[in-house]
């Protein structure tokens, strides 16, 4: 198969992990940064064109794409989908990933487990707002935000107003949730591929902080998730419309609750921690899907 990996940087791990696995199963892979793709859209004949030529012949595109660029780089997805291209991540999931208000409410609908979460006007009473999640402290996590950017841990009632009224005051879109103490500072990320679990890990926040995020110091390590972590992992990613996606989730006494589902999941992390070849379990993906999409695709030609 012909499959291209849509990354802006060729040297990430993530995106070199895809190459390796894809070529070491006989596959030609090319690395497209799709900030550099132009859509060509006409009647019945919608063309990617990649430094003035047209990429017409992919079988599979498996994306991965940046939080800051998910405007474009769901176009960019969705021109492949209108292309009959196989899509490891689809167009409309990756974006309602990124909407974490949007997740949150997919989620809940689902009756999965979730910290209490508040979304307001600017208008809201700060105090309000900080009654409906329980008190301080709080997490504050701007709604774009991403790998830990955006978040803060307001430690008591007047800082936790100070902070809300100031973002309100820029116009900034968040959300105010629970602090969750029983995590101690730790999350589970459960890593999602075709509807199981193939690898899951615990990432500790290091001393003095309290995101967890590897990509700010935290450390991993393998576990086993339980029956509900698991289930609640599966059908989280199930809900949102991901194939494959890392699920983040906090350990209460209240069972698992989910805090992200992350289109574009690294494998640096997970890979080191649990040693499963993640890569390869998402080519072997690719290969089973795009195939079916190829017969298809041959049967309406022929």
């Amino acid at each position: 198969m012909n499959i291209a990996i849509l990354s802006r940087n060729p040297k990430l791990y993530s995106t070199q992990r895809l190459k390796q696995a894809g070529e070491e199963r006989g596959h030609t892979v090319e690395i497209i940064d799709h900030m550099k793709c132009v859509l060509f859209i006409e009647k019945k004949n919608p063309v990617v064109l990649y430094h003035g030529r047209k990429l017409d012949y992919f079988d599979a595109i498996i994306p991965r794409i940046g939080a800051s660029v998910t405007f474009y780089g769901a176009a960019v997805v969705r021109q492949f989908e209108m292309m009959k291209v196989f899509s490891a991540v689809e167009s409309q999931a990756l974006i309602r990933s990124r909407d974490k208000l949007r997740s949150l409410q997919i989620l809940s609908r689902a009756g999965l487990g979730l910290p209490k979460t508040v979304f307001m006007d600017y208008s809201a009473d700060a105090e309000d707002v900080l009654e409906a999640v329980g008190g301080a402290p709080v997490i504050i996590k701007l709604l774009e935000g991403t790998q830990g950017l955006g978040v803060m841990l307001a430690e008591n009632q007047k800082a936790a107003q100070s902070v809300i009224e100031a973002f309100h005051g820029v116009h900034a879109r968040i959300i105010v949730q629970e602090f969750v103490k029983e995590a101690k500072g730790a999350d589970l990320r459960a890593f999602i591929v075709d509807g199981e679990v193939v690898g899951a890990m615990r990432r500790q926040a290091k001393d003095g902080e309290f995101r967890s995020n590897l990509h700010r110091g935290g450390e991993a390590t393998v576990i086993k998730l339980s029956r509900a972590e698991k289930h609640a992992a599966i059908t989280a990613a199930k809900k949102v419309g991901l194939s494959v996606a890392g699920v983040d989730m906090l350990p209460s006494k209240r069972g698992p609750l989910i805090i992200e589902v992350n289109s574009s999941p690294g494998l640096e992390g997970i890979e080191a921690a649990t040693q499963v070849d993640i890569a390869g379990k998402i080519i072997r993906f690719v290969e089973k899907h795009a195939l079916k999409k190829k017969i298809q695709k041959d049967k309406v030609n022929a």
